[in-house]
């Protein structure tokens, strides 16, 4: 696969000239961190019978991924400059069979970050074929003003908005998929952000994401974002206020948390307008931490709803190619769910200072399916830590998580047992 090419990047160069000359005399006010995480992930997928991955690449799939991420952060006085860099390699199975498929496959399967409809292109591919992939992408490149009152950054950043403890439906801006294991760093978008803060705590937050068309290349409203939330506190608890026009769709949101005896109750509604209805995402969860036999213990049950999910659990290619709206929003990576209505319990457990234990079970209330995962956080010395994951999908083909129909006849986008493993190293 040819990489697009890639457009003009003129905010390095701009960043150290906002910074440079107003440089104070004493060298000790400016402070520089430089720092970065390297990762090894092997991912061993199975797949059954009826399997189209099993077509493509056999009963099991095998996967290497290296990433080497720089952070490099700069401030002086109220300025601020961020920046890292990705080098990352992929190797093995899934990187060659998942080459070809449309977007609306790799929305659900998944490959790597691309910058297509970014303002700036900061990804080069050096390689994209057989069954290796490499490429370099900046995913933070920024430069900020930070005041009593006020704060400012342009450039490319992350931002995340919303109380969903799993399932997020006010961060519209690149949220994590809910069943994601590694959610060190959220993908970064080129943005202008704006906060105002009060005396009393409330703050004002302003954001406008700048995308281009994946149709004509060039920068295109209907393709951006432009949001502001008001963030406030009442009595004991917290709320969330959101006006935005997302791609196009005007959306409205609402939100927060609030003590209820010793647990915590948080929930989001989000109305989107699109040209045909009026469509609510919500989710609304009860958190509550505690100790058990002297080890640290926190759990959660959220329920989330989709209103762009299919209503009646139909997830042929016909139903869903009736359903553009859903499918919009999986190939942008905004909605990771085909149904309506999801609950997700999982308990936290510190069996050890040093290591955690999380069990999830995700289930659709629509067909009965689940996913069932327990993840693991070992801090193996200082700056090591390993992370792993054992996923088990449970449901009859046809469900979403039993695996969904296919334009194949007896083939299903069907996954069995999934091993996850990655070691970070901090430097």
């Amino acid at each position: 696969m040819t990489p697009l090419p890639t457009r003009p990047l003129p905010l390095l160069p701009l960043a150290l000239v906002l910074l440079l000359p107003t440089a104070p005399a004493n060298a000790q006010d400016t402070t520089v961190d430089l720092g970065g995480r390297l990762s090894y992930q092997l991912v061993l997928g199975s797949y059954p019978d009826d399997s189209l991955f099993r077509e493509l690449t056999g009963p099991e799939s095998l996967d290497h991924n290296l990433e080497l991420r720089l952070n490099l952060d700069v401030d002086r006085g109220p300025l601020s400059f961020d920046a890292s860099d990705q080098l990352i390699g992929l190797f093995g199975d899934t990187i060659d069979f998942t080459r070809d498929f449309p977007e609306s496959l790799r929305a659900l399967v998944g490959r790597y970050p691309r910058d297509d409809a970014r303002l700036l292109d900061l990804t080069h591919v050096f390689r994209d074929g057989g069954r290796s992939a490499v490429l370099n992408r900046l995913d933070r490149l920024s430069v900020g003003y930070a005041g009593e009152k006020a704060v400012l950054r342009l450039g490319r950043q992350a931002l995340t908005w919303g109380n969903g403890m799993v399932y997020t439906p006010m961060d519209i801006l690149n949220p994590f998929d809910p069943a994601a294991v590694d959610k060190e760093y959220k993908l970064g978008d080129d943005m202008v952000y704006g906060q105002l803060l009060r005396a009393s705590g409330d703050d004002l937050q302003g954001v406008a994401v700048i995308r281009r068309s994946l149709e004509t290349g060039k920068v295109d409203a209907r393709w951006s974002s432009f949001a502001l939330k008001y963030h406030g506190f009442a009595g004991s608890g917290e709320f969330d206020l959101l006006a935005a026009r997302h791609f196009d769709d005007p959306l409205l949101a609402g939100g927060g948390n609030v003590p209820l005896g010793g647990a915590v109750w948080r929930g989001d509604a989000v109305f989107t307008l699109t040209d045909d209805e009026t469509h609510l995402t919500a989710v609304t969860s009860l958190s509550y931490s505690w100790v058990w036999g002297g080890k640290n213990m926190s759990g959660v049950v959220e329920y989330f709803f989709n209103g762009f999910g299919q209503p009646d659990g139909q997830y042929d290619p016909e139903s869903l190619a009736r359903n553009p709206e859903l499918l919009q929003r999986l190939a942008r990576g905004e909605l990771f769910t085909l149904g309506r209505h999801y609950v997700v319990a999982s308990t936290l457990m510190e069996l050890h200072p040093l290591f955690q234990v999380t069990p999830n079970v995700f289930v659709n209330l629509s067909d009965g399916s689940a996913l069932v995962q327990v993840v693991t956080q070992n801090d193996l010395m200082q700056d090591l830590v390993l992370l792993g994951a054992v996923s088990l999908p449970l449901g009859p083909s046809g469900t979403e998580f039993g695996g969904i129909e296919t334009e194949v006849p007896g083939l299903y986008l069907s996954q069995g047992p999934r091993l996850f493993l990655q070691l970070n190293w901090y430097f």
